[in-house]
């Protein structure tokens, strides 16, 4: 009979939900490993299993190897973080150049922030590309990335041909069904959306509340990202775990239309980004507006996800991913900030502030 051990481990680099079920899954995944449970709250995991005589010590260095291509770290003992508050002296400048360039586009009519009743497709695509260079896109890169090492272990199922070509020319293929199973998906699944709201016919007041919330979600990602508080992280919304698991086994399968499924299911994943996009969609009332702020919001975010698919590009594992993640998180909160206050302009609650 196996010996079952339980051991609790403090995790470095956790950021938002995502990282949970990200942590959990690849745990799970252990032939060894009877049950992983993470807890954001206090950055922990606790793992059950069989350990055979090996230290505490030795199996938190064990199961690090197994998440740091996340940028995951596990150790016995409390690691003091260091909130890198020099980041910002960095973070703050890069922040300024963003809004004069957003600012010139904004006269130029190619995004719109500051009328937020209608957020153009030229802003959902920014929001995508500031996403997929925040933590909450951890989670689709370590599905592609495993979907990945299930296709470059197995290959595809039909035939040893096949397998032996993925190391060719073929070994794009995946990856490129992934990418077009994620915007195609990411359009049709937005337009349902957007005909739900339609069927409800959401009234002046209910737009001002769905305007709220979207702002209060993206002030809560910002604050994350910033990575120097810790109280936010229980905040932040997500989808139902029941989904998001589901979701991510589906990288696990092996079959040709793997990469296709996967893609599709990055829409039901825990990112608050893709979950505040969705609950604007909602607002549109209409199949094509909402299918179209959700494929420009995908599209904001293939650059990144392309960088992962075709080398080994992540932010997380980069000596500069606090200024990375310190420039979002400003960005995030001023686009939040925007939203709230133009809500609150167009209720007339107060008076009209910018005026760009």
């Amino acid at each position: 009979m196996n010996n079952q051990t339980k051991y609790i481990f403090h995790v470095s680099g956790m950021h938002c939900k995502a990282c949970v079920l990200l942590t959990e899954s690849e745990l799970n995944e252990l032939p060894y490993i009877t049950s992983a449970r993470t807890n954001l709250d206090g950055n922990t995991v606790e793992v059950i299993g069989d350990f055979s005589d090996k230290t505490q010590e030795a199996v938190a260095e064990e199961l690090t190897k197994i998440l740091s291509k996340h940028g995951y770290g596990l150790s016995v003992e409390k690691v003091i973080k260091n909130k890198n508050w020099g980041d910002f002296k960095f973070a703050v400048p890069i922040v300024i150049v963003f809004i004069i360039l957003f600012i010139l586009l904004q006269k130029a009519g190619l995004v719109n922030l500051i009328n937020t009743s209608k957020v153009s497709y030229g802003t959902a695509f920014i929001v995508g590309i500031i996403a997929s260079l925040s933590s909450c896109l951890a989670v689709v890169g370590g599905l592609l990335l495993s979907m990945s090492a299930t296709f470059a272990k197995e290959g595809d199922p039909s035939s040893k041909e096949i397998r032996i070509s993925y190391y060719g020319a073929s070994r794009t293929k995946p990856h490129f069904l992934f990418h077009v199973g994620r915007l195609i998906s990411f359009f049709i699944l937005g337009g349902v959306i957007g005909a739900i709201g339609s069927v409800f016919s959401l009234s002046f007041l209910a737009t001002f509340i769905l305007s709220i919330v979207v702002g209060v979600v993206m002030l809560i990602l910002g604050i994350n990202l910033l990575d120097v508080f810790h109280f936010t992280k229980k905040l932040q919304p997500a989808t139902p775990k029941f989904f998001s698991k589901h979701a991510l086994g589906i990288s696990k399968l092996n079959h040709s239309l793997t990469p296709l499924l996967v893609g599709v299911a990055t829409f039901f994943l825990p990112c608050g980004f893709t979950q505040s996009m969705q609950i604007y969609t909602l607002s549109t009332g209409s199949f094509l507006k909402g299918g179209l702020t959700m494929l420009a919001f995908a599209l904001g975010t293939l650059p990144v996800l392309a960088l992962i698919s075709f080398s080994s590009f992540s932010i997380k594992n980069s000596s500069k991913a606090g200024i990375f993640f310190k420039s979002a998180g400003l960005i995030v909160i001023l686009f939040a900030l925007f939203n709230i206050i133009n809500s609150l302009v167009a209720i007339g609650f107060i008076p009209p502030i910018f005026n760009l």
